[in-house]
């Protein structure tokens, strides 16, 4: 019953529907005219044969010739009168069936569409909008970042430039507007000036027009951008943004960081005043095959370990809890304990590797810029490349395939302790990983992951570590935007904040059921400036504290469902 009216509304809504209305009334009025004329004419040629029909059963039979129909009930004798039937049909087939249904299409379908299209995809936000996050274009990190903010309740809005594409996004459930992101009217319609942050992913130079744009129109809104290049970090700040982040960079340097070469040192991941959140390969140390109990970590460290990472599962582990090769212990305490922790264990990274070179797979830019960090720290390393060209500049690579086993032998693949896939295809990443561990399979392999797609089924083929582009920036937007200094987190791990609910204020940790309702660990405390590291069971939750909680993203978002909510 909606349908009819909202088709009309549409068309009259349109601009230039007086000029519509005058070619659609003429279109109707040829119509009739036709069909009366055709009337006419088969009363006088039915005379002609003698047969006598009224006036309403020559239109039924001009409507019935003209529709296709032809039920057959009235025909004509003659040979005239049968021409005269096969006229009245191809016109009907012309105007009825051809240029009728395309006058309801043009005038009325089209318009409705285009209009429902618009009601979904506004060009402008209310004007209560306030604390919304503006998405300027919508790509990979941009993607990720969306996720984040609905889980956290967060409001956004995405903009891109054409109905076509923001009726798509409106459809995988995005909140979109239609708009041009270097148009100041766009971001006037965004309502800019109540907004908590403007995020551009684009290219480095619409990034430029986009951080330009939104700073002529509001001083003090905070805008974040990423730059390829690293040319591009002054521009950037220059045109007006507030933080340029160079997700290629930390991409590199997570890898770097986590790869099984030199001392290999806890790597940080987070720090909160005093609180120290970090994460540290077992494999090669003492503590493989030990349960947590046996390892006394926080015995002889004051650290303890808020939970632990088997290729890409992250869960909360309890005293009985094994340590095997593949897992990564998240440790969480203090400064001093961490330097105690490393004194203890890094040393046994660097018996392991004994100074053999660390295999880098691809030189693109990841690829370079992880050859770099190592020749800051000292690592051996041989980069292996397809083409010449990209090997420039490089000083210790070998040209080649990395699915050819003889250049894999000329780059010493017997004896590298690790393997860094960075090539920008997942799907040769994916190859490459269950190739190389078929070979080694005792060799930690480090993956970059273009599509977080693809995160799982890179540890399913035998990746150790992996972590996404997309993910890696949109966790490091989202944590601008809270204020947050958490620095690389593994994927599939989180590290957040989130006050106390109100229906644990007064409860112990013991009794919250935090961890057993959520599978999230709970690392400190928060409450008027004082933090309470690796707090015990015992410890009574205030109503005005902070949680600083370590777990997966289903963690987090089961935290938010059914405590913080």
């Amino acid at each position: 019953m909606k349908f009819l009216p909202s088709m009309m509304g549409a068309f009259l809504s349109r601009p230039g529907v007086k000029r519509d209305l005058r070619s659609l009334s003429k279109f109707l009025l040829f119509l009739a005219v036709l069909i009366t004329v055709s009337s006419v004419i088969f009363h006088f040629l039915m005379a002609a044969e003698g047969q006598r029909h009224s006036w309403t059963t020559g239109f039924y039979w001009t409507l019935t010739t003209m529709s296709t129909l032809g039920f057959g009930d009235i025909t004509f004798d003659s040979d005239i009168g049968r021409a005269f039937s096969i006229l009245v049909l191809i016109s009907g087939v012309i105007c009825l069936l051809v240029l009728l249904p395309f006058t309801i299409i043009k005038f009325f379908w089209a318009p409705w569409i285009e209009a429902e299209t618009r009601s979904r995809t506004p060009r402008e936000l209310s004007p209560e909008t306030r604390g919304h996050v503006i998405i300027a274009g919508f790509g990979p990190v941009d993607a990720a970042l969306v996720r984040k903010l609905r889980d956290h309740h967060v409001e956004y809005v995405v903009v891109v430039g054409d109905y076509k594409r923001a009726s798509e996004l409106y459809d995988e459930g995005v909140r979109v507007a239609v708009g041009d992101i270097d148009d100041p009217q766009t971001y006037r319609g965004m309502r800019v000036e109540t907004a908590r942050l403007v995020v551009s992913t684009n290219s480095d130079e619409i990034n430029t027009n986009v951080a330009f744009t939104v700073r002529e129109l509001n001083e003090r809104v905070p805008i974040v951008t990423t730059a390829q290049s690293v040319h591009s970090v002054d521009i950037l700040e220059l045109a007006g943004s507030s933080r340029v982040l160079q997700v290629h960079e930390m991409l590199s340097r997570s890898l770097a960081n986590w790869t099984l070469g030199g001392a290999c040192r806890a790597n940080v991941i987070g720090r909160f005043g005093d609180l120290v959140i970090a994460e540290f390969p077992a494999v090669g140390t003492p503590l493989e095959g030990k349960t947590l109990r046996e390892s006394g970590i926080r015995e002889k460290s004051g650290l303890s370990v808020a939970g632990i990472w088997e290729r890409g599962a992250f869960a909360i582990p309890t005293a009985a809890t094994a340590i095997g090769a593949s897992t990564v212990l998240v440790l969480v305490g203090s400064e001093p304990g961490l330097d105690l922790f490393d004194e203890a264990y890094s040393f046994y990274h660097l018996c392991r590797t004994s100074g053999e070179p660390v295999l880098i797979i691809g030189g693109g830019r990841v690829g370079r810029t992880i050859a770099e960090r190592f020749r800051e720290r000292e690592v051996p390393f041989i980069v292996v490349e397809k083409e010449q060209r990209r090997a420039k500049g490089l000083s210790n690579y070998v040209i080649g395939d990395a699915a050819d086993l003889e250049t894999l032998q000329r780059a010493w693949f017997e004896k590298a302790p690790a393997a860094l896939l960075t090539t920008h295809d997942d799907d040769t990443n994916i190859y490459l990983t269950k190739y190389l561990r078929g070979l080694r399979p005792e060799m930690q392999i480090l993956v970059r992951a273009n599509r977080d797609r693809n995160i799982s089924t890179l540890h399913r083929a035998g990746a150790d570590f992996v972590m996404s582009h997309s993910s890696l920036g949109a966790g490091a937007i989202f944590n601008y935007l809270n204020n947050d200094r958490i620095l690389l987190p593994a994927e599939g791990l989180n590290v957040f904040r989130a006050p106390v609910p109100m229906s644990l204020a007064g409860a112990t940790l013991a009794t919250s059921g935090i961890r057993a309702r959520t599978g999230c660990s709970v690392a400190a405390v928060e409450r008027s400036g004082e933090l309470s590291i690796n707090p015990d069971p015992g410890f009574v939750l205030a109503g005005d504290a902070e949680l600083i909680l370590i777990g997966s993203h289903e963690g987090e978002r089961r935290f938010i469902e059914t405590i913080g909510g």
